[in-house]
Order: C-alpha cells, then sequence, then structure tokens
C-alpha cells in the first residue's frame, strides 16, 4: 500500500520500531481526548449530555461541539474554552515518538519533511467523483458523509484514497450491502475487514470488548451503522434535489469472489487507508 501514515513511514524506513511506535501511539491515546471528554473533565458537560448529543449526531451531519449548541448544552464561548484547551494539548505522533525517546526531536522535521514528499502523489484535497458519473454531487456526499460517520461514530483513523471506477468489488472478511432506490438507483457497499467489523460493533454496542460476540451480532452491528450512514445520505440527497428511498442492508455471501457490478451498470470504489486493515466504501449505480 502506497498511503501510509507517519508511524507507518517511520518503521518502513527502519528509524523506529513497531515497538517503539506502539509506544508513541499510546501516549497519543492518554494525550488526546475527545471534544466530550475534554469538555466533561472541565465540568461542562456530563455522560449523559455526551450521549444525547452522539445520538443526535446519527441523524443529523453536525460536529460534536455545533451539535452541543444546537441542543442547548454548551455555548458558543463554551465551545471556544474546550476546542483551546483541546489544540493547547493535543500531541502530534511525531511529538509523541520524541517522547519516548525514539527519536531526537532535531531529527522530526527532516522526518517530517521527508514523509510529505512520499506521500505527495497520494494526497487528495477532497471527494473528486470521475467525469461522466451521474449525479456526481449525491456521491460526492455519500462518500463524505461516510467519512465523517466513521469518524464520528466509530472513532476510525483513516486517509480517503482516490475515488476509481471498478468492475468488480475484491473480496473482504465482510461485505454489506444496500440498495437506494427512488430517482437515484444504485447499490451502497461497505466491506470492511475483521478488526474494523469489531471496532464498529464497539462503537454501536457501547462495549469496550466485543470478543465474545458472535459473527452474527458483529455484522448486524455494521448493518446498523449502514443504516445510519445511508439515512444520513438520504437526508442530504434531498437537499440536493433527488429522492433516495433505502431498504434494509444484508450481508453479501461472497464466499471470497468479491461483488461484481449490474451488467450495463458503474461502479464506483472509495478506498479508505487504515493501518493494518482494510475498508472500502463501494457504490455501483444501477443502469436506468
Amino acid at each position: 500500500m502506497a498511503v501510509k501514515f507517519f508511524g507507518q513511514f517511520m518503521v518502513e524506513k527502519g528509524v523506529v520500531s513497531r515497538e517503539d511506535l506502539l509506544k508513541a501511539v499510546e501516549l497519543q491515546d492518554f494525550v488526546n481526548i475527545k471534544f466530550g471528554e475534554m469538555a466533561r473533565s472541565m465540568g461542562l458537560l456530563t455522560d449523559a449530555d455526551i450521549e444525547r448529543i452522539h445520538e443526535a449526531q446519527r441523524s443529523e451531519d453536525l460536529r460534536f461541539g455545533d451539535m452541543s449548541i444546537k441542543l442547548g448544552i454548551l455555548t458558543e464561548d463554551q465551545l471556544k474554552e474546550v476546542l483551546a484547551k483541546q489544540k493547547s494539548t493535543h500531541l502530534y505522533i511525531g511529538e509523541a515518538l520524541v517522547k519516548v525517546g525514539a527519536i531526537q526531536a532535531d531529527d522530526l522535521p527532516g522526518y517530517l519533511d521527508a514523509f510529505k514528499i512520499d506521500q505527495a502523489p497520494y494526497m487528495i484535497e477532497k471527494v473528486a467523483i470521475p467525469d461522466g458519473v451521474p449525479d456526481p454531487k449525491v456521491w460526492e456526499a455519500a462518500a463524505d458523509l461516510t467519512y465523517k460517520m466513521f469518524t464520528r461514530i466509530v472513532n476510525l483513523t483513516f486517509k480517503p484514497g482516490q475515488c476509481v471506477v471498478i468492475q468488480k468489488m475484491e473480496p473482504n472478511d465482510t461485505i454489506v450491502s444496500m440498495n437506494l432506490t427512488g430517482q437515484v438507483k444504485a447499490q451502497y457497499l461497505l466491506s470492511v475487514s475483521s478488526g474494523v467489523r469489531k471496532l464498529i460493533a464497539k462503537a454501536i454496542l457501547k462495549e469496550d470488548d466485543v470478543t465474545n460476540e458472535t459473527d452474527e451480532v458483529l455484522d448486524d452491528t455494521v448493518m446498523e451503522f449502514m443504516n445510519i450512514v445511508c439515512g444520513n445520505i438520504a437526508a442530504k440527497a434531498v437537499q440536493l434535489g433527488k429522492t433516495i428511498g433505502i431498504v434494509p442492508p444484508e450481508v453479501l455471501d461472497v464466499r471470497g469472489k468479491g461483488v461484481h457490478i449490474p451488467e450495463g451498470g458503474m461502479g464506483l470504489l472509495f478506498p479508505l487507508y487504515v493501518a493494518d486493515e482494510q475498508v472500502e466504501l463501494g457504490i455501483f449505480l444501477k443502469p436506468a
């Protein structure tokens, strides 16, 4: 995989060991707390407030802080106060590697420059739908909302890849599908590896450990996540002048064969690059 994170880059270059990177990531996780947790530590939010905001975010495309204001839980001044504290305490992975003694502070800028050069060919400013694809604004919004929900609900760290036209979605541990009906007809697919499926399950079930959950339960959580995402996509489509209906999702039994686009249709693939895992969003446009 050409797209990588700074930590991966440093390990591949032999600058740091995997053990050093793990220590740095653990330090990051300890220092960098979410907005809601920061606000709670400042006495501005309760657990019930955080839960209420998270639930509201599942049905409306708003960031946590903006939703807290809309619900009347935080004021604008309180929002700015939390954001300022978050920014002042944020620890980047390069800084974390310095703090755990893996690299010297004076060497960090050079490594960052080398990483930027290495990754420059793969950086994208925004989702770009290939020319000739019908309803590009709808699919741009669909990808954008999928990314947002992975970030907000699943707390997944990823880098979005460029959208490409495909004939087939390759096999993965779990592929879930939902048909979109109405003025825009398509098949929305999420392809996830087992580790990401567990992250989704933890978020949906609100559990720290899902090791003992059955495959059926884990698959159900991916379908529930898809319901949330596609509900938001349908709402956004209305704003774009299109009516989209959604039907219950299903887990596809592709048995290592992947998923082919429908005859006469078009397949769009949006890769999400995740360290040591695999996630893809597929949108298969159906013929009119």
